[in-house]
């Protein structure tokens, strides 16, 4: 598939998940110029794992040579399983499209510890677009009434005294106009299938979940993002996007990378060459993890996002519990998990939202059938049972062998060893679902995704789940058993929602009831990051309605100037100076320094900054190896300049980012002002690939008490944006006290943020060990070196002038 892409267009769509597709979709059949970028490969039926040696390497990570489908992530509280392949969640979920409760849009709910859920939009505002979503997803209940978990569930339900329904699938069970048939061969839409195969109706074969290898799943490839190329959308796979950062005359400069499996050589993501696609609109749907994840990492760039970002997160109240060992009147009860779509009927628990005197925060409790294949697992697993059954089976070898006369037939000796399947046959996984408390927060933590939810918050919402799926198990005479993560105080999700969500202004929200983002027009979060609370149903069809009803709104709007195409422009501030020549004999000094802090975009004053940053965990540090390449031109240069190597790592800039040029200058004297300052330029490129430049100064001066350690061990930092060099001046004096009153702001800086970075004592001890010189006089480079340091600061604290007082 050819990598290159148009260097600009209409729309840019990231991921290809249910809010994704449908605007790559709708604007595509609006006439727009659409170019979807999807991290993943594009699966077709017949394409998903099934063997064990496929299933071991059916997992995403690129740097470890891994494409794969599922996505696992582990955090603080929950793990997360989401998709990364063309379709997104829709080729592993399970069908289910479910409307939000109307009652279940709730307004300034309260959540533990303060803040509140909120929902800007309301059932009337979404409903034409729940319409819209299910007739071409082809929405569709369970049809068959023999299916024998469908017939334990729903029975046990009415035993408990809440009835099931049938919800709405995505699965086709029928062909046009004809009654349910398994294996029927289907006719393609009008606007055709982008993977050119053959589909058939749902054969219940339970596979839902792990990709369905018939095409009988209406998933999004096979529908919007079908018909989105048929009205003229770009769509490409195995590109993983890195950044967006707005562009000075409109619209957005969008970074990527473009993944190669089989290709030679280093994989590693951060290896690979990075391109940009231009855009007049972008929408995010990259899932909760991944579009949080981008919009942290491109904070520096998108100026003001607020504080909202990485807020209201949670898994939609999922809970897995398991039933085993169905009995009914003392025998095994056949419940046949493997037969049938994955969820075939649900119960509802009322809300006390509903207004009909019900307590708690509702739910949805749906059978969970599994793959037909992982039976044989379930039965091999029971190694006491298969043990009594492998001695059996050897005996019974031997005992036909020597005393029934060489008995040759085994054919019943092998049903025994097989066993009658009935753990495997009579077990059922019961899914939970609904409202539990958002009150999770995402954030990044060394350039990675973290995410801090805990149980503790949602637990009287999971105890009443729980005991609901407790009674349908004892109408079942089953056995109930929990996910083992919960005895750990942890869940697993599927349905990770949060993280960037609407509301009706930047304290609340990520984005606009629309899902356009607060200060930055054209470009829009459509997925479940910007959900603001769980759905309590299965989250696909209101992020899928949320979408349609966003691209409705833009479509009624002028449309943004198209991106232009253009060659790629050249930094207004030019090239970093050449460095000056070194003379052939001359011996260097570097040592290596680790500065710690906090650092808030947003704020001009370094302490305002640190104190904000510090309460919301934005940490940053770089560690610089600074280098006096000419140790006598340094020491009697004014400006005492050297260069600064190394990387800086935190929040504020989306992860770790390599000094692209480096400034370093020792002990400036500063104009009419008393003491010195240490120097920090840092040219740096933050995670959206947005030039920034960092200044730092370290006031050395001797005001009242012993502050010399503080003095010399505390850095005032502002990141500016652009690659800013340093005043130029004629003469080493005037560049001198020119870049010394520049450790203040220069005139009309675009400042991005502020902040302090601090030595701890065990990192000063390290630097000092960290010395090293290149040259003929290493010793008496040092030995500069020291005379100067030690001198300035003899200078600054301890010499008096004739009158008495401090230099």
């Amino acid at each position: 598939m050819p990598h290159q892409l148009p260097d600009a267009t209409d729309v840019l769509v990231v991921g290809s998940g249910f809010g994704a597709s449908v605007a790559a979709y709708r604007l595509a059949e609006a006439g727009k110029d659409v170019v979807v970028l999807e991290r993943g490969k594009a699966w077709g039926p017949g394409d998903f794992a099934r063997t064990p040696a496929e299933m071991a390497g059916n997992f995403w990570d690129p740097s470890a040579g891994m494409y794969g489908l599922f996505d696992a992530w582990t955090f603080r509280g929950l793990e997360g399983l989401v998709s990364s392949g063309l379709g997104g969640g829709s080729l592993i979920y399970a069908n289910v499209l479910l409307r939000k409760d109307p009652a279940w849009f709730v307004k300034d709910a309260p959540l533990p510890g303060g803040g509140y859920e909120n929902w800007p939009v309301g059932y009337d505002d979404l409903e034409p677009h729940y319409e819209a979503v299910e007739q071409m997803m082809g929405a569709t209940p369970y049809p068959y009434r023999d299916t024998a978990k469908t017939v334990a569930f729903e029975r046990a339900a009415v035993d408990i005294g809440m009835p099931a329904f049938r919800p709405p699938l995505a699965v086709t069970f029928a062909r046009p106009g004809e009654a349910p048939e398994p294996g029927a061969e289907l006719p393609t839409p009008g606007y055709g299938n982008l993977h050119g195969r053959r589909r058939v109706t749902c054969t219940l074969c339970a596979e839902c979940d792990v990709g369905c290898n018939t095409g009988a799943k209406n998933s999004l490839d096979h529908t919007y993002l079908s018909a989105a190329r048929h009205h003229g959308a770009e769509i490409r796979t195995l590109h993983e996007v890195r950044g967006i950062r707005p562009e000075g005359g409109g619209g957005y400069l969008v970074s990527y990378v473009v993944h190669e499996p089989g290709a030679a050589g280093d994989t590693s993501t951060s290896a690979l060459p990075v391109h940009t696609i231009r855009a007049g609109r972008v929408i995010l749907g990259a899932g909760s993890f991944g579009t949080t994840y981008l919009l942290l990492r491109s904070r520096a760039a998108l100026a003001g996002l607020g504080p909202a970002l990485g807020s209201r997160f949670s898994g939609n109240g999922d809970l897995l519990t398991f039933l085993l060992g169905c009995t009914r009147d003392g025998a095994p009860l056949r419940v046949d998990g493997g037969r049938g779509t994955v969820i075939t009927s649900a119960i509802r628990m009322p809300d006390g939202q509903d207004g009909d005197g019900a307590r708690g925060r509702g739910f949805y409790i749906e059978d969970a059938g599994f793959p037909a294949f992982l039976t044989w697992l379930v039965e091999v697993a029971q190694l006491r049972a298969m043990a009594r059954r492998g001695a059996r089976f050897g005996w019974e070898s031997v005992r036909n062998r020597l005393f029934t006369e060489g008995r040759s037939n085994l054919s019943a000796s092998i049903a025994q060893l097989l066993g009658d399947g009935h753990l495997s046959g009579s077990s059922l996984p019961l899914l939970g679902m609904g409202r539990d408390t958002p009150d999770g927060r995402m954030s990044l933590r060394r350039g990675r995704l973290a995410v801090d939810w805990t149980v503790a918050t949602s637990r009287p919402y999971f105890a009443r789940m729980r005991e609901v799926m407790k009674r349908i198990g004892a109408e079942l005479g089953a056995d109930v058993s929990d996910n083992p993560l919960w005895w750990l105080g942890r869940v697993i999700t599927v349905h990770p929602v949060g993280g960037a969500p609407i509301g009706r202004h930047p304290g609340e929200g990520v984005c606009d009831p629309y899902g356009e983002v607060f200060g930055h027009p054209g470009l829009h979060v459509l997925d479940g990051a910007a959900l603001p609370g769980p759905v309590g149903a299965n989250p696909s069809l209101t992020i899928a309605a949320l979408a349609d009803r966003a691209c409705t709104r833009m479509l009624a709007q002028p449309w943004p100037e198209r991106a232009r195409r253009v060659e790629p422009a050249v930094a207004a501030a030019g090239a970093a100076p050449p460095p000056s020549a070194v003379r052939a004999d001359a011996t260097s000094v570097s040592f290596t320094e680790r500065m710690v802090g906090h650092v808030a975009l947003g704020e001009t004053d370094p302490r305002r900054g640190a104190e904000r940053a510090r309460y919301r965990g934005d940490d940053l540090e770089f560690v610089l190896t600074i280098t006096a390449a000419d140790i006598d031109a340094f020491t009697e240069d004014p400006l005492h300049e050297g260069a600064a190597t190394g990387h800086v790592d935190g929040v504020a800039l989306g992860g770790r980012c390599e000094v692209e040029h480096g400034w370093f200058h020792l002990f400036v004297d500063p104009p009419a002002r008393p003491g010195r300052r240490m120097l920090y330029r840092l040219w740096l490129r933050d995670a959206a690939g947005d030039p920034v430049t960092l200044v730092g100064v370290k006031d050395v001066a001797d005001d009242d008490g012993f502050d010399l350690w503080r003095d010399t061990s505390t850095l005032y930092i502002h990141l500016l944006a652009g690659h800013v060099p340093p005043p130029a001046a004629q003469t080493p004096a005037e560049r001198a006290a020119a870049r010394a009153a520049a450790g203040d702001l220069p005139a009309g800086a675009d400042v991005r943020g502020a902040g302090v970075l601090v030595i701890k004592p065990l990192d000063f001890a390290k630097q000092l060990t960290t010395f090293r010189t290149d040259g003929p006089a290493g010793v008496a480079a040092l030995a500069a070196f020291g005379r100067l340091f030690l001198g300035e600061l003899w200078r600054v604290y301890l010499a008096h002038d004739r009158d008495g007082a401090r230099r």
